[in-house]
């Protein structure tokens, strides 16, 4: 059950935050999905079209907006590389 602590401690987080989404949500737990493929990595290291299928998103503005919006509202540290052939990190809190 450790391993889904972390999506129960965002739950927990965003329980009274109106700014949070579903599609914040989406994307989150596909980060955590990513996250626990690659062996629980802190942070993790992914381009958008990886994480985008896994939270049922086609639209990469979309992601880029809630991705940079969970960063800056405290959910994840998000270092975008802004180069096509480097991936992005994110880091997660607490772990």
């Amino acid at each position: 059950m450790e391993t889904i602590k972390p999506l129960s401690d965002f739950f927990s987080a965003i329980k009274n935050d109106c700014r949070i989404s579903s599609t914040h949500i989406g994307i989150y737990a596909a980060l955590l999905q990513f996250r626990m493929d690659k062996g629980f990595i802190n942070p993790i290291e992914a381009f958008s079209y990886e994480i985008m299928p896994l939270a049922k998103i086609s639209g990469s503005n979309t992601y880029h907006k809630c991705i940079r919006e969970l960063h800056e509202y405290g959910y994840v540290r998000y270092e975008p590389s802004f180069k096509n052939n480097q991936r992005s990190k994110i880091y997660f809190f607490g772990s």
